[in-house]
Parts: C-alpha cells; structure tokens; sequence
C-alpha cells in the first residue's frame, strides 16, 4: 500500500471554467491567502486568445470558493509595466507581509517571462510596485517575513548554465534584490530532473521553512509535473536541510491528466492551519484548481528522514 501524504478534496476539482461569471478557457495554478476570516484566491485564467489574466474568488472554509464578476488583475496600461505584462500576467504567489499583502506574478512580453510586484492591503484594489528580475525568470516566492534583517525570495531562472534549478535572493526594499546563490537543482534521473521550481510561499515551522516546489520528469509521452518538499533553515534558508527524496502528489485524478497541459499538478498556494495541517491547493493539468490536505509535521519529517542531496 502506498504512503498517502496529501490527501486529496473528496469535492475536487474545487473551481473550474463553469464557476467563472466572465470568459475564461482555463483556471488554475492560484496563490491562496487568509484575509479577514476569509480564504483569498487568486487565480489564473487563460482567455480565449490564449493569453492570462489574474481572477479572484473567495471562501469561508478553503474548500467552496465562488468567483467574484471582474478579474482582479490585466495586463497593465500603465506606461512601464504595460511593455512588460503585454502577452499576459500568470501565477500569481501571495506574502501577507507588514500589514500588506505583496503578489509576485509572471508578466509575459515579447521581451521574455519576468517577475512583477503588486501590494494590496484590501483584495479591492492593488497597485503595481516594481519588476523585479530581468527576463527569464519564473516562480517566485517572498518569504512572509524578513530573515536577518532583510527580505528574501526564491526564484527560478531559465538558465542553461544551472538548468532550471531554484536560486536565493536578498533585498532591503522589496524592490532591489542582490547577493544570489543557488540552493536546489535538479537530480539526474530522479522524479525532478528536468527543471524545479518554488511553488508556494514557504511555511514557517518549527524545525525550518517548508519549501513545497513542482518538479518535472520528461517522458516519451510528455513531461509529468509533480510535487515535492524541501526544508530550508530558519535563521538561513540558503541552508537547505533536507530535500525529500520523493514527490508527495503526482497527477492521478482525471483532470490532472488530461486538460490544457496534461499530467500536471501545480500548486502556487498553500494555507497553514492552527491545528498543524495544511491545505494544499493545486492547478490541475492547467485546466482546474484543487485542494488536498495534508500534516505538517508529517512533510518536515520526511525531509529529515529521507532526503536526498540538494546540490
């Protein structure tokens, strides 16, 4: 019998296309956040012209959401950020950090994939603050508060250098961001070799922060996104302390197999609960959202006890 370590929503997928009030081909791979005794999501959305925007839909339990009747970010027409979210805005991951809640998203161009940064302290309205990375980069995650007296985030850059492995980056303002090193690569021949990537934003425990990233391995029929679990030190996350060496969720249900990209599972949120579980939320085959449940102490332990390197 296998080891079961999210369990999956018994209602799943738990948001789909038939949710939305507006036209949309697609919703999935959404941040998720607790605001006001609310869960807060925000969610991708292809339209029909193949390009994406950002929804938001809202829950009083993390598993019922319902949409609101406008999406909650466009591409932007602001002279700076409308060059550069031109193709699309994707992904989004959301910090609730000093009082506000910061969003990075993918905002695609005809000059590349780069990070862009919006606050809102309301989910009412938001206000772009600054890209910040150059193209190529995708995935990034700001840790919910500073470490060291600086803020951190984890990235992955499209490089051929280092492919696609997740690199640290440490800033004073949000905006400028220096002194980056890697911290995970892929393995050859391992459920992840291909590219990872920082998933959700990373969860404070006790024994160190839990990074949930995807992890992809190319198959004759394809590549098969999965995920796995990392856990980073406390007072210094480029220490990684372990790195489990197996995923916790791979695409098994319906419509994580086959949809606008097949064999997918992609979480860019997760919520921490006060009775040590978690909820894990997931885009399915790019085409719907879900959620699962899971232990946290369960997922640092597994880590710990069978961990593979992660350089």
């Amino acid at each position: 019998m296998k080891t079961q370590y999210v369990k999956r929503y018994e209602k799943n997928p738990i948001l789909t296309t038939d949710d939305i009030p507006y036209p949309v081909e697609t919703v999935h791979n959404a941040g998720v956040v607790k605001f006001n005794r609310k869960y807060i999501m925000l969610f991708r959305s292809h339209r029909a012209n193949g390009r994406s925007i950002i929804g938001i839909a809202e829950s009083d339990d993390g598993f019922n959401f319902t949409s609101r009747t406008d999406p909650f970010m466009t591409p932007s027409k602001e002279k700076l950020f409308s060059e550069y979210e031109e193709f699309g805005v994707e992904d989004p991951r959301i910090t609730p950090l000093e009082g506000a809640y910061y969003i990075t998203y993918s905002a695609y161009s005809r000059h590349g994939v780069r990070i862009g940064l919006a606050r809102t302290e309301d989910f009412e309205t938001v206000e772009r603050v600054a890209f910040i990375t150059q193209a190529d980069y995708r995935n990034t995650v700001i840790f919910p508060e500073k470490i060291g007296g600086k803020y951190v985030k984890l990235d992955r850059p499209h490089s051929d250098i280092s492919p696609w492995a997740i690199w640290i980056s440490y800033s004073p303002d949000l905006i400028h961001w220096g002194d980056s090193r890697i911290v995970m690569k892929p393995v050859k021949y391992h459920w992840d070799e291909m590219k990872i990537g920082p998933g959700a934003i990373p969860i404070r425990t006790n024994k160190g922060w839990l990074n949930i990233y995807h992890g992809v391995f190319p198959t004759m029929d394809g590549c098969v996104y999965r995920l796995g679990i990392a856990l980073h030190k406390l007072t210094d996350p480029a220490t990684v302390m372990g790195v489990s060496d197996q995923w916790i969720l791979q695409p098994e249900d319906p419509w994580e197999v086959t949809g606008y990209v097949h064999n997918v599972v992609f979480t860019c949120g997760a919520i921490a609960e006060d009775d040590g579980t978690l909820k894990l939320y997931w885009g399915g085959a790019d085409k719907v959202m879900c959620v699962g449940t899971a232990l946290i102490d369960e997922l640092v332990n597994l880590c710990l006890t069978n961990s593979r390197a992660p350089l």
